[in-house]
This record gives structure tokens, sequence and C-alpha cells, in this order.
């Protein structure tokens, strides 16, 4: 019944699998009740997608490490206030004092290597140079998450990888990982893109590194259709989603004409011109993963497929599809 009910988002996905626009696919939809339609498409290569597969979620790696922060904020161990420099004493001088605050909303200012950077993400943090001072702009950065994860050690003593596994398996997110025996479906086109997998693999980046199966996002967003849950109280979770960016100049690739505003990791597109709904928070990834969550209509849906060039393929349509259906 629910799959009928969001038959059009799964009729979106399918019709880009049987394009070739989209190798492999899989889509789920959640509500607070927990993952109400899930479906695999396509294959990589002979390989057939199934529901239970895990993909490279790219940026999608972003919130997840942006969650474990906040934990830390509202433990009293960190504040949206935090110098990097309290976990990093040996940054190169900025501008201005890059703080968490900075860093989860891509305003560090932080000069950004390239995503398979041969420098090593702990060698390019202490060494990056500055392309504005902290808080007069807002510049994507991939980079800034090393920080975080760095400001998380600082806090807790835990790895990154460690400290979010520790309210993630509880909610039965457990394939959260940078292990590649979890088999991901390759991204059939990430050289053609630029992008050498296995240098890109080995820096296992808290803004970009993680595995996960739809089943994992499902299960967050589920949590934070219940005002949080156990993944965050109803205030930090608020904490999370207030703009950081209001007001300040956007630079490529989020120009401001994008309509969104940068929150505590979360991508908030609240003047998106595609867009049924303004509501929603989450994140995209690099090889076309989703994982978004409206709680003005009680969903949350996680797409995951494996091509970064996708010509033809609009995510807003998707968005639009599961938001009409769900209300």
């Amino acid at each position: 019944m629910a799959e009928q009910r969001f038959g059009a988002a799964f009729d979106w996905v399918r019709r880009h699998v049987d394009a070739g626009r989209l190798p492999a696919a899989v889509l789920g939809i959640a509500t607070a009740d927990g993952t109400v339609a899930l479906e695999a498409f396509g294959a990589s290569g002979t390989r057939p997608a199934r529901v239970d597969d895990h993909f490279a979620l790219f940026s999608v790696t972003k919130p997840l490490t942006g969650i474990t922060a906040a934990r830390e904020v509202a433990a009293g161990r960190l504040s949206p206030l935090t110098p990097l420099t309290d976990a990093v004493p040996e940054l190169l001088p900025q501008p201005a004092p890059v703080q968490l605050r900075h860093l989860v909303s891509h305003t560090a200012g932080l000069a950004e290597p390239p995503l398979d950077t041969p420098l090593g993400l702990h060698r390019a943090l202490r060494t990056a140079g500055s392309d504005f001072a902290a808080g007069t702009a807002s510049r994507y950065s991939t980079l800034a998450f090393e920080g975080v994860a760095e400001l998380i050690r600082h806090a807790s003593g835990l790895r990154w990888t460690d400290a979010l596994a520790a309210w993630a398996d509880p909610i039965g997110a457990t394939g959260l990982t940078l292990d590649r025996a979890a088999d991901p479906h390759p991204v059939d086109d990430a050289a053609d893109a630029g992008v050498d997998m296995a240098r890109f693999t080995a820096l296992e980046q808290p803004g970009a590194g993680l595995l996960g199966r739809a089943q994992d996002l499902l299960a967050i967003g589920t949590e934070l259709l219940r005002d949080g849950g156990r993944v965050l109280d109803a205030r930090t979770l608020a904490m999370t989603l207030r703009p950081l960016t209001t007001g300040l100049p956007r630079l490529e690739p989020y120009p401001a004409e994008r309509g969104q505003d940068w929150g505590f990791s979360w991508n908030l597109r609240s003047r998106a011109p595609g867009l049924i709904a303004h509501d929603g928070y989450g994140h995209g990834g690099w090889s076309g993963s989703e994982f978004w969550v409206h709680p003005e209509a009680g969903v949350a849906y996680a797409l995951l497929t494996n091509r970064a060039q996708r010509p033809g393929v609009d995510a807003d349509q998707l968005d639009n599809a599961v938001v009409a259906a769900a209300t």
C-alpha cells in the first residue's frame, strides 16, 4: 500500500534507471513509525541492486558527522563557538578565528584541496591557507569536516567514527562504515569525473567517506521525525536547523540563487525555486545519493545510487513526488 502511495517517487527512480542515467539505485521512504517503502533498481554491471546493499554516501556523511558534533554540544563538551585551535593548535594562522559553527556551515574559509588530495587530511587541514575570513562568506568545504572530526576527538576522546557509532548503532543504523569489506556499489564514472577512488577511500573523510545502506539513513530519518528521538533531543535538533549563513555572500558551487542556507551541517533549502516544500533538511552526495527529512509532511527518504555525472536527473522532482504523496 505504501509503495503504491509513493508510486510517483519510485517511478521517477525506475525511469532514470531504465534510461541508463542511473546504474543502480535504492529508494526508501520512512515516517516517524519507521520504514514504509523500500525498493532496489538496476545493477552495477552484472550485479543487481538489492535493498540492503551498501553505497558510498559521499557528502551525506557531513550531517552524520554534524549530528555527532551536536551531541558533544548537548553534552557540554563543545560549543558552536569552540575554536578549531583547541584541537589543532598547529593550524596555520587564519584571518579570523575558525570556530565549530564555521566548520559545519561552510563559512570557515579554509582553502579546499581536491577530494582525493594526496596530502592526506591531517596535513591538508594543518597547512590549509585561507580563501576568506571565517564567518564572512560561504563556500562549500569537505576539508572543514576534518576539523569537525578533530573537535569531536578533542571533546570525547573518540575517533569520529566511534563517536558516530555510539548513537547510530542503538537506533539500527549499524551499516554505517568506512570498511570496504561492506562491498559498496562502485561509482561507475568516478575516474571520468576526475576522482581517484583508491586514493579517496584511503582518506576516510569525515565529510565524505562513509558507506551505508538506505535502511541506515531511514532509521536516522525516523528518529529525527520523532523530534530527534534518540539521535538529538528536540532543542539540540532545533539548534542544528537554525540557518548560519543568512546574509552572507554565497560562492560557487552553492550561489545565492540556489535558494538555500547552511545550518549545523544541514542543507536548508528554504528558498529553493524547484521545490514544493521548503521545510526540508538533509544533504546530497557526489554520486547522486540523497537524504532528506520533511517534518511538516512527516516523511524522510533516502536515495542511494552510483553515478557522479547525471545529465537529465533533477533530484528536486523526486523530493516533490515524495512530499506530495505524504501530504
